[in-house]
């Protein structure tokens, strides 16, 4: 066992290092620099410490009052109020007066606003009737607030009835006269315009408006009026399943056959399968 004083040979080696550190500091003045720094960190704490640096006192901020901005209508109503605070116009006479030009004021604005409607609702009706079709059929123009649809073309156009004051002045709680309504099911069902009316179930327009308990072809099915007649657009004749669809084609063949329209040349066909 070796002595209790003596060193190890990681002590002496970690003596040599620092002592190689030591010398390589003091030959680059690392160590100068270093007594210098807390040389001037000292003398800086002791100044602080002495001598305090007095608070300055807030300087109070003046604002700039500038004016409010106001209506019209309220700087009227201040002037208004003016007057009678300061003694003028306390009078009767003076109170009607003022009524009565604030009247004016109202009605003349009221009947600037009523030229104005009038003047936009020309217009609107000026190019509606600019856009409609001549002729009274389906209509040439399609719109999908005016327009109704269709239960066989599922066409939304304007109609070209000459006092329809839906399609023709843009009023929409104005039912268009161009388009059929049913008396029992009021539904969309029974809504067909002119031409369809015509050429699929052989009806004219005017001969609907005249009758008030028209129904539409659904109803007379469902209540069994006609036999065989049934809807032939598109929709009802898929739920039935019928296997030849009639398009615009058919028609013509219906004419030829000696037909009055499709849902006549169906309704023959119906009875002949049924026999």
């Amino acid at each position: 066992m070796g002595k209790l004083g003596a060193k190890s040979d990681y002590e002496s080696l970690r003596d040599a290092r620092i002592s190689e550190n030591m010398a390589r500091m003091e030959q680059l003045g690392l160590l100068r620099c270093a007594g210098e720094l807390s040389d001037i960190d000292s003398a800086s704490s002791h100044r602080a410490a002495g001598s305090a640096t007095p608070r300055r006192t807030p300087r109070s901020r003046v604002t700039n009052m500038t004016p409010l901005r106001r209506s019209g209508r309220l700087l009227a109503a201040t002037r208004r109020c003016s007057a009678r605070l300061n003694g003028q116009g306390t009078g009767a006479l003076s109170k009607l007066t003022a009524a009565g030009s604030e009247e004016e004021e109202d009605t003349w604005e009221d009947e600037k606003e009523g030229k104005w409607a009038m003047a936009v609702a020309k217009e609107r009706v000026q190019a509606l009737q600019e856009r409609r079709c001549d002729s009274r059929g389906r209509g040439g123009v399609y719109d999908p607030v005016l327009g109704i649809c269709c239960h066989f073309c599922r066409q939304k156009k304007l109609c070209g009835e000459e006092d329809c004051k839906r399609c023709g002045e843009g009023d929409l709680k104005q039912p268009c006269l161009g388009k059929t309504e049913c008396s029992s099911c009021h539904s969309s069902n029974g809504i067909l315009c002119r031409a369809c009316l015509k050429v699929r179930y052989g009806e004219e327009m005017e001969e609907v408006r005249k009758n008030k308990n028209w129904m539409c072809p659904h109803c007379v099915e469902e209540k069994g009026i006609k036999k065989f007649w049934i809807c032939n657009s598109s929709f009802c004749l898929k739920k039935r399943k019928i296997p030849i669809p009639p398009t615009g084609i058919a028609i013509y063949n219906a004419r030829e056959q000696g037909y009055e329209s499709v849902a006549h040349l169906l309704m023959d066909r119906l009875k002949r399968q049924a026999l």
